[in-house]
């Protein structure tokens, strides 16, 4: 099924599957192509409303009857680690970090296949191969960065995000690390280096991807403080996660396609003149 604005670009759905975060629930995706001298605008718009990219996509959780998965960022200025966050820091200060332009390598597809293997064996992502990693990576019209995290000794790479630069923040689009420093929370140090870097580059947030509260997977986010879920179309402050659980699962939650549709903020398009 397709829905189309007065103007572009036209948003699709996709057909529902099993959902990877809650049991006998079926999700579906609304999205747009990301592409044109434009790209960088609507990502910046469409990310404000809850939008996520995958290479030169933007999608959105449009469940037909739940909306438990949240957009989630981390407001840089609100944020205050905690004391096991703080420990995490500590124990990965030694990393070496680099940005670099998105391009991948045998180095990172490796340490990807390790992190895959051993946390995610079944998931969605389980079965790409190197050329569909290098897409993922390079495949990007915006301004994005691949940020190593890299052992100043040995020289190995430890940890990777593929990250994009937002006008109002940096959204991780997809992490990865070293399975075998568990001990580390290598994961939760990534997140806290980009902190530091959205609030060194005057950036107010980081965007975290989506969150389901409730879910363990997702578990993780609701442990930053400043922590903000995209609910009901505006951005709030999650105090108590548990009070977004039920609400946001109830079969009424989510609004027919062509209303969500209808109701996306588009950025100004001005005609080009000839």
């Amino acid at each position: 099924m397709r829905h189309t604005l007065p103007i572009a670009p036209q948003f699709y759905v996709t057909a529902p599957q099993p959902c990877p975060y809650l049991e006998g629930r079926m999700e579906r995706k609304l999205f747009t192509a990301l592409q044109g001298e434009g790209a960088d605008q609507l990502n910046n718009s469409l990310s404000q409303q809850g939008f996520r990219r995958s290479q030169n996509v933007l999608y959105r959780p449009s469940c037909s009857d739940c909306a438990a998965c949240l957009s989630a960022r981390i407001d840089v200025t609100a944020f205050r680690p905690s004391k096991s966050q703080k420990r995490a820091a500590k124990r990965n200060a030694y990393l070496q970090r680099r940005a670099n332009s998105p391009w991948a390598t045998d180095e990172q597809y490796e340490l990807f296949r390790r992190y895959l293997d051993t946390r995610h064996a079944d998931g969605g992502m389980a079965d790409m191969d190197v050329f569909e990693f290098a897409a993922m990576i390079e495949e990007t019209p915006i301004r994005s960065w691949v940020v190593e995290y890299a052992d100043p000794e040995s020289g190995d790479l430890i940890g990777v995000s593929l990250t994009d630069v937002l006008d109002d923040g940096l959204s991780m689009v997809y992490s990865f690390y070293t399975p075998q420093q568990p001990q580390n929370s290598l994961g939760t140090y990534m997140i806290l280096d980009h902190i530091d870097i959205a609030r060194e580059a005057g950036l107010p947030y980081v965007y975290l991807g989506y969150w389901v509260p409730g879910s363990p997977k997702m578990g993780y986010k609701a442990r930053f403080s400043g922590l903000e879920a995209y609910y009901q179309g505006e951005w709030i402050s999650v105090n108590n996660p548990s009070e977004l659980t039920d609400s946001s699962r109830h079969p009424l939650s989510t609004a027919p396609i062509a209303e969500q549709v209808a109701s996306i903020q588009l950025p100004d398009r001005h005609p080009t003149k000839g």
